[in-house]
């Protein structure tokens, strides 16, 4: 079942479903318990949001193998992990904005397969890991490189945390639509054109041991995100290298979850 948060004509926020992405009818129940259904309330929709508010956003640096080779990196042996503030949270058809009080002329796309934490956890095994999971979603870690790689303090999150630098959405999937998730295309279009074009099955670190990993002596709340990496054909690694500008529309889609949409557009200074 695909899942979205959305804010329908009287501007509340509400669970629904849809099978087209147009016609969307109401959900009641806990989906925690896995008791949610499908009423006959067909919602007018205002707009969508991001399918969850996340308490926390972890995420997972270099974790598929041609992108790695793409930046001249070696393939690590553990996962790289850095966080976004929740703040960065930005929703479908939301616009990602460019920084220019903290300016930055190299803001990058990176598709990413997004996984969301149904249950707390701790000291996972990789062999039970994937039961914790609540479904499935599209990220995009948008960053700007030049932030993450010389003004940033040798730490990633200042490049990667922006306000909108983590569009999410348009829906999650509940994991019995989703056989294998190291098994999905995925794929990243710039104003139509095919940047990024892989399979998750490149990960260095499949999605049960990311959550192996970072469940380690340490507590997953249920509404924890974490997005697992992105493939090759990042702007960074392009010759020469190709950044979002103003005007620009990103479209990230991976199979069975559907399309993440964003314009980009410049941050306006009062």
């Amino acid at each position: 079942m695909k899942i979205y948060r959305l804010r329908d004509q009287t501007h509340r926020v509400r669970t629904a479903t849809s099978d087209d992405g147009k016609n969307f009818f109401g959900l009641s129940g806990d989906i925690s318990c896995g008791e949610l259904k499908i009423t006959n309330e067909r919602i007018e929709v205002l707009d969508l949001l991001a399918p969850i508010e996340p308490k926390t956003i972890y995420c997972i640096g270099l974790n598929y193998r041609k992108h790695a080779e793409e930046t001249g990196a070696k393939i690590p042996g553990h996962p790289i992990v850095f966080l976004k503030s929740p703040t960065a949270l930005q929703n479908p058809e939301g616009p990602i904005v460019l920084p220019r009080h903290l300016r930055s002329d190299e803001v990058d796309f990176e598709a990413e397969l997004g996984v969301i934490i149904g249950y707390d956890c701790k000291n996972v095994s990789r062999a039970n890991a994937l039961e914790y999971v609540m479904g499935y979603t599209i990220g995009n870690d948008v960053s700007a490189r030049d932030w993450q790689k010389t003004w940033g303090g040798s730490q990633w999150c200042r490049g990667k945390t922006f306000d909108t630098f983590c569009p999410l959405g348009p829906a999650f999937v509940t994991p019995d639509s989703i056989k294998n998730p190291n098994d999905l295309a995925i794929s990243t279009r710039v104003n139509g054109v095919t940047m990024q074009q892989s399979n998750t099955r490149d990960m260095i670190f499949s999605v049960a041991e990311i959550i192996e990993f970072l469940s380690g002596s340490t507590t997953l709340e249920a509404g924890t995100l974490i997005l697992t990496g992105t493939p090759e054909g990042v702007g960074m690694g392009r010759k020469p290298p190709t950044y979002l500008k103003a005007g620009d529309v990103v479209e990230i889609e991976i199979e069975g979850i559907g399309i993440l949409r964003n314009p980009v557009v410049e941050e306006e200074l009062s």
